[in-house]
């Protein structure tokens, strides 16, 4: 597959629809949102998993696969899609906006069609780096929520045999270059799980090796892309240490990460939902740590305004 790449353009990941999707899902987009000027909206029946082009007006070369969160039930759009892409694009980021299968729709590979998506992503934007000005050792994968299980599976897992490799993709890696989570899902096991995004990915009744299987926090290696970890100590949906978890196992196998949890902030902030708070910080922290790393080449912090700027 070839593709121009063009600011807000549809890149499919598969040529048609993979296989495995359930007869009559069809996609649809609700707004949950109670503002008529804030959407706030959900897609879910993702036939045609895709990534979406924003492309900033000066780019640097770096980029990354944003994936929202929805508890793998569905996809949240805005505040952990879109409204995260403009965030990045001020700093020279190209942003790819990942929709994915989600695994409680009925597909016949359940458990692999999230990764599968994500590993297909990779290698999509790495193997048209070259052609769409980006560098091939510079991308990485941002995901929100349960999202950030798939991020945490797709840096322990990604050269998992989740679909048939074409010939083309064969020499291309699925290898993120770095990693970002946030308020992250990570284990699937019963101490610390968020049990509707296991009970969506693994149905109602895992076995104690589906639970193992998917929990990535026991499968990082010294391999695994440097980490980044932000969330809020009073998060009411998923536990905190599902990302101190991950953190840890990243520590032990000898992997830099970082890892910063804030007091107040809840679940699912995103940008315009941390405001007020010091976790509204998190995006220019995210930069500095790119930079410290060595992906990004230089932080634009001026565009990033401090918490202080924030409140005025």
């Amino acid at each position: 597959m070839a593709y121009a790449l063009q600011h807000e353009a549809v890149l499919p990941l598969w040529d048609g629809q993979p296989e495995g999707i359930p007869d009559g899902l069809t996609p649809l987009v609700e707004d949950r949102s109670k503002n008529l000027f804030r959407p706030d909206r959900a897609l879910t029946g993702i036939v045609e998993p895709s990534l979406t082009a924003w492309i900033p007006e000066r780019p640097n070369g770096t980029s990354i696969i944003i994936a929202p969160g929805g508890s793998y039930r569905r996809v949240v759009l805005d505040k952990e899609g879109i409204e995260i892409a403009k965030a990045l694009a001020p700093l020279g980021i190209t942003s790819f906006l990942l929709t994915y299968r989600l695994p409680g729709e009925g597909h016949a590979n359940r458990a692999d069609a999230p990764l599968a998506d994500a590993q297909r992503a990779m290698r999509l934007v790495r193997g048209h780096a070259d052609e769409w000005g980006l560098d091939p050792e510079r991308i990485g994968f941002l995901g929100f929520s349960a999202a950030g299980h798939l991020g945490a599976s797709l840096a322990t897992g990604y050269d998992q045999a989740t679909y048939e490799v074409d010939e083309a993709e064969q020499a291309v890696s699925a290898r993120p270059d770095f990693v970002a989570l946030v308020y992250p899902v990570v284990t699937m096991q019963d101490e610390d799980v968020h049990a509707g995004s296991r009970t969506a990915l693994l149905g109602n009744s895992p076995t104690s090796q589906q639970k193992l299987d998917r929990s990535p926090e026991v499968h990082v290696t010294a391999d695994s892309p440097e980490t980044f970890l932000v969330l809020a100590d009073d998060d009411p949906s998923v536990p905190p240490a599902n990302a101190v978890a991950f953190y840890s196992a990243l520590h032990e196998a000898g992997v830099k990460a970082e890892l910063h949890i804030f007091r107040d902030g809840g679940h699912g902030f995103g940008i315009s939902g941390a405001k007020s708070k010091p976790v509204a910080g998190w995006p220019r922290l995210l930069a500095e740590w790119m930079t410290q790393i060595g992906v990004m080449p230089e932080t634009l912090t001026q565009v990033i305004p401090e918490q202080s700027e924030r409140k005025r």
